[in-house]
């Protein structure tokens, strides 16, 4: 089997939990003994993944170029895989064109609709409403979906967003979460020898950015129930009004890259990310409970993973609780110690790699060996794929004839 996974960036798992993701899923590829490469038409980075090293081919290709097509044909691949759903629009016809026995498989990582609608929300200082699920984007979002011949989606809230909301066939949809392995995990309960607040994210993701413009708001108040204590803040891609908001007199302090998300979390004692808003399962989160390290978040921030009762943490969503559940988490040893002994349960009931890794292989097989079929039953993605890839494909031919003037 090979495999062509089509990428909006290089992955970069020290940068964010997409970039873990996706080649997470790649690996569960290769251990299945299929040829995966690996191609973007993005810059490629210092902190991108070693591809190589981890068993990979790559390839650099280009935006409304027809020398894509002259690529694909030549790699002739039995599955092609989109990371986000703008890179389906980019080049799911030209798939479709010139490699149409090729299953198609949509990652994506999470429903910026959901998110980009949430954000929008926020800023009105507005709860969500009816039409919010209506926008452009969702509907840009939907067709490729309904265009692909499966996608992965990373939380079960989503799952249940699109079959209610959207009306999507089930047969179209597979629930993929972030993947672990739980017998790599180590023992690191000794809330004694930590200390410290830590959250940490990408900076460029703005749900995360707001979360540290939340945070100077609110530590002032944790900190002065704490004296001692630090908020330790990561995270790549820190830009300047970021570093700037360092204060340590407060004990608020941007520390931005960090080469070894494990080594820093094992030692804090809270993870504290207070989200307001977002999408998907936060690989933060996930990042904290194999460290056994507690996390405070809010409801968005544990969607798609667990309810309060079974949170390894605390969840509060008011300013005050927020700052009482931060101070209780961080000074009470027995409730910290409570919620510490639910982090590797909670990532071998959820997340075990070995599990999630197999339930996709079966499916993407058992798709491929009834795929004429599938597509059939699947006629509002050929109607789209009639409609939606004629304009996109013009599209594409007149910025490619016009490159070529140039």
């Amino acid at each position: 089997m090979k495999v062509l996974v089509i990428g909006y960036v290089w992955p970069e798992p020290k940068s964010s939990a997409a970039g873990s993701h996706i080649l997470s899923i790649m690996h569960a590829f290769r251990n299945q003994g299929w040829q995966v490469e690996f191609a973007s038409a993005a810059q490629k980075t210092q902190h991108m993944f070693d591809l190589e090293s981890g068993g990979f081919s790559s390839a650099e290709i280009t935006l409304n170029c027809d020398s894509f097509n002259d690529y694909i044909q030549q790699l002739n691949p039995d599955i092609v895989m989109f990371d986000r759903f703008m890179i389906e629009e980019q080049f799911g016809w030209r798939v479709d064109a010139f490699c149409p026995n090729a299953l198609k498989i949509l990652d994506t990582e999470d429903l910026q609709s959901v998110r980009n609608a949430r954000h929008l929300a926020h800023k009105a200082n507005r709860k969500i409403q009816a039409e919010d699920w209506s926008s452009d984007l969702a509907k840009r979002e939907i067709a490729a979906i309904l265009r692909c011949d499966l996608s992965l989606i990373i939380s079960d809230f989503e799952m249940q967003l699109l079959i209610k909301q959207y009306k999507l066939d089930e047969a179209l949809l597979h629930h993929l979460p972030f993947m672990l392995e739980p017998n790599k995990l180590e023992t690191n309960p000794d809330y004694q020898s930590r200390q410290h607040f830590v959250t940490i994210g990408n900076f460029r993701h703005a749900p995360n950015w707001d979360s540290v413009l939340y945070l100077q708001q609110l530590w002032p108040h944790i900190r002065k129930r704490l004296p001692q204590a630090e908020l330790h803040i990561y995270g790549s891609y820190p830009p300047p009004k970021a570093t700037a908001l360092t204060n340590p007199k407060q004990g608020f302090l941007v520390k931005g890259w960090c080469d070894d998300a494990y080594k820093v979390i094992k030692s804090a004692r809270v993870l504290l990310s207070p989200l307001r808003f977002g999408a998907g399962i936060k690989g933060k989160f996930l990042d904290a409970m194999a460290c056994e390290t507690p996390s405070l978040t809010t409801d968005i921030g544990i969607e798609g993973m667990f309810n309060e009762a079974h949170w390894p943490g605390l969840v509060a969503n008011s300013d005050e609780s927020i700052i009482s559940s931060a101070v209780e988490l961080y000074q009470n040893e027995s409730l910290w110690h409570e919620k510490s002994s639910l982090c590797h349960p909670s990532i071998k009931a959820k997340f075990d790699q070995s599990t999630l890794s197999s339930e996709l292989l079966a499916r993407i097989e058992l798709i491929q060996s009834q795929l004429s079929q599938h597509r059939l039953n699947n006629f509002i993605g050929a109607m789209l794929k009639h409609h939606s890839h004629a304009s996109t494909k013009y599209m594409s031919q007149w910025i490619t004839e016009k490159n070529k003037k140039n």
